[in-house]
């Protein structure tokens, strides 16, 4: 499974063309994809209006949504973000944190181009998709 970071499928949705996007448009009949929870939360609370939040929603349906919550997914996070400050690394969102930590755990990849995910990648084996 390929999880899809908020960063592209916001550019993908607005028809921002980039390598992560293009890598998306390519793939999204050929490979497993899908989001978390957190990831839907992202992006539908940045929709302008009820017609956008409706047309968005529908599309990401088609999607698999994988929950992020819970204690032991909490917990877990909560390790990594201590262990990469350890490594000097501050990561600036706790959302970003958890969506790292559950595909380390799931052995999912990530499509993403946030930074934030750079010292996941580096330091704990977060698998990324590299356009």
């Amino acid at each position: 499974m390929r999880i899809v970071d908020t960063t592209v499928w916001i550019d993908y949705l607005r028809g921002v063309r980039s390598p992560h996007t293009d890598w998306l448009d390519a793939n999204v009949s050929r490979e497993p994809l899908g989001l978390t929870d957190l990831i839907l939360f992202e992006i539908l609370q940045g929709l302008p209006d009820e017609r956008s939040f409706a047309r968005v929603q529908a599309r990401l349906a088609l999607f698999p949504v994988y929950d992020t919550g819970g204690s032991e997914m909490a917990v877990a996070a909560a390790k990594n973000y201590i262990a990469l400050r350890g490594h000097g690394c501050t990561v600036r969102k706790s959302a970003d944190c958890l969506i790292a930590t559950f595909c380390i755990r799931s052995g999912y990849s990530l499509l993403h181009h946030d930074r934030d995910y750079d010292p996941f990648e580096r330091f704990l084996g977060l698998a990324v998709i590299r356009p």
